[in-house]
């Protein structure tokens, strides 16, 4: 029982990696600091699998307990050092073509640097949003309401506005 509860954990976490990868890329801009965020990840992950509630969807869960695990991560760091956040654009699913279109590129960096100078619950709000997730999954992901969830998603939106 343990070898197969063991490999259903194994096979969800490759299946999401991605997951993974984009949270610690959000959050870390050093490749050592992405590398240690995303074990810890994974570690928090199967510390949190028997308490998994199947009824919920994987992903859910996932970013919920990824989310967190970065939060807690960098306000660790931040109390150590100063951290700046690049993202990095092949871990998030660009499209082929937005690399050789200069607008798109010009866009993307300043809303690349734009969610670098938010706080880590804006930070995770935009990325879950940017990931075309529902309000209700981003709420159930963050611990918030889906009405809170639209307001901040409203005013992180007025805020690009008036500084893109």
């Amino acid at each position: 029982m343990e070898d197969a509860r063991k490999n259903d954990f194994g096979a969800l976490l490759h299946e999401h990696r991605a997951i993974v990868f984009k949270v610690a890329n959000t959050y870390c801009w050093r490749p050592e600091d992405r590398a240690d965020l995303g074990q810890e990840i994974a570690v928090q992950l199967w510390r949190a699998w028997p308490r998994y509630d199947s009824s919920r969807t994987f992903t859910t869960w996932m970013y919920r307990i990824a989310l967190n695990v970065a939060i807690s991560y960098v306000r660790k760091e931040v109390q150590q050092r100063e951290i700046t956040v690049p993202l990095e654009e092949e871990l998030h699913d660009r499209a082929g073509a937005s690399a050789a279109d200069p607008v798109i590129e010009e866009r993307l960096h300043r809303l690349q640097q734009f969610m670098e100078r938010q706080a880590p619950l804006d930070r995770a709000l935009l990325l879950l949003y940017l990931e075309d997730r529902s309000q209700k999954e981003i709420g159930d992901i963050l611990g918030i309401t889906p009405t809170n969830v639209s307001t901040k998603i409203s005013r992180l939106k007025q805020k690009i506005r008036a500084e893109l």
